[in-house]
């Protein structure tokens, strides 16, 4: 098993056809994060502030190798592969691998959250989580979360939450394409990031209980898979049009190929998103 998971971190093309292993990456980077800046920084005073930033910041150095060599499996499949839905399914397998890698985050953050106990190290986290979930008190929610606490409810209509909620998911969406573009895998902080602050809900809401963690992740993933799967679609599409600025390809006729299938991609992960913050808005809540 070990070995099998090691040949997912060097392989994408084995991680496509067998997805469900980085289930197990992403639990050992995410772990391995926050033991190393737990480590590293929490008798520090000054950076231990900064812990939430470090554990994204970590995760991102360990993924960095593997998701650079994903782009540049998936920019040759925009060269090699002809027909839209071919093109499609090739991308799919690789959004379905790092969807099983933020899972993986997801599950690895929360139990290292419980086991450890400090919320600090997860403190630019909650602060998030508060100012989107109850901003009008966002003082008192972080004196509850800050230590302990239950998870309050967003308030306000489902069609203004909607609004807000999908308005803040296409910011995201944006910001993840142009990192994406300009940094090659930079798009993956982002994504890292909103591991960790889906974790901090999730744990959160099962009031640092792992029994109830099972329940908690349910609550969280029902939308948070979908809208992941359209910032790795967004991550993908900048990743592969940058990789092809940076080998000069704009100058060739297969560049505008390239800049067609992006484009697909960018409207699709918009289009999840929609739905995402559909579900996040109108059938999450009625579930639990």
């Amino acid at each position: 098993m070990v070995i099998k998971v090691i040949e997912s971190i060097l392989n994408p093309r084995r991680s496509e056809r067998r997805p469900w292993e980085m289930l197990f990456v992403g639990f050992i980077y995410s772990s391995l994060s926050v033991l190393l800046v737990t480590w590293i920084f929490s008798r520090d005073i000054a950076l231990a502030k900064y812990s939430g930033i470090f554990i994204v910041t970590f995760t991102v150095m360990f993924c960095m190798p593997f998701f650079y060599y994903m782009l540049k499996l998936e920019e040759e499949k925009d060269i090699r592969i002809s027909g839209v839905i071919n093109l499609l399914e090739e991308h799919g397998k690789a959004v379905h691998s790092l969807l099983w890698m933020f899972v993986g985050f997801i599950i690895g953050f929360s139990v290292f959250y419980i086991l450890i106990g400090s919320p600090e190290n997860f403190r630019a986290q909650i602060e998030t989580f508060c100012i989107i979930n109850n901003p009008d008190n966002y003082n008192s929610c972080i004196t509850q979360h800050g230590l302990n606490g239950a998870v309050t409810g967003l308030t306000g209509s489902g069609i203004k939450l909607f609004g807000g909620i999908f308005s803040n998911n296409l910011y995201v969406l944006m910001f993840t394409i142009i990192f994406s573009i300009l940094f090659g895998a930079g798009g993956i902080f982002i994504l890292a990031w909103n591991a960790t602050v889906i974790s901090a809900a999730v744990v959160l809401f099962a009031n640092s209980d792992l029994l109830k963690l099972p329940l908690a992740l349910s609550r969280y993933l029902i939308h948070g898979i979908p809208e992941i799967a359209a910032y790795f679609i967004g991550t993908l599409a900048g990743g592969i049009l940058g990789l092809s600025i940076i080998r000069k390809e704009f100058r060739t006729e297969k560049f505008w190929g390239i800049l067609q299938d992006c484009l697909l991609l960018i409207i699709i992960a918009i289009i999840i998103l929609i739905i995402a913050a559909g579900i996040e808005v109108f059938i999450t809540p009625r579930i639990f």
